[in-house]
């Protein structure tokens, strides 16, 4: 909430009770949320808010670099807090599951494709689709 209010103040903009319960209830949930999600995690702290002021918070959120804004194979966005370290995505194709996962050996061979092909990789995204253990675990096997 310090980086949220001191961006604010950069954009000489105020805060104001609406946004910081919307950026409280985002940062404090700490996974991928939809718009709609969000709005109703916040309605259970400040009934009064409303979807515009979801989104207008959204977007200056991640104006000031504090979210990512990702766009799955389903299409809907789905906002994540902004880290320090790159990773990547593993989406359960049955439940919606979303699994953060960083691997070495993949950037490696970014690093490596990027330099047979003589071009400047500047940053990329990787998404693996399937089913998480959970989900296997309840389809009978063929």
């Amino acid at each position: 909430m310090l980086a949220f209010h001191e961006r604010l103040r950069e954009r000489g903009l105020k805060s104001t009770g609406p946004r910081d319960d919307i950026a409280r209830v985002f940062f404090e949930l700490g996974r991928h949320i939809s718009a709609e999600e969000l709005y109703a995690e916040v309605r259970k702290v400040n009934p009064h808010v409303g979807y515009a002021t979801i989104y207008r918070t959204l977007k200056l959120l991640k104006d000031c670099n504090l979210l990512f804004e990702r766009h799955f194979e389903e299409g809907q966005a789905r906002y994540e807090v902004a880290g320090e370290h790159h990773h990547d995505h593993f989406i359960c194709e049955n439940c919606g599951r979303i699994i953060e996962f960083e691997s070495d050996e993949i950037e490696r061979m970014q690093d490596s494709i990027a330099s047979k092909l003589g071009v400047l990789l500047t940053h990329h995204k990787m998404e693996l689709y399937g089913l998480c253990g959970e989900c296997r675990a309840k389809k009978p096997s063929r």
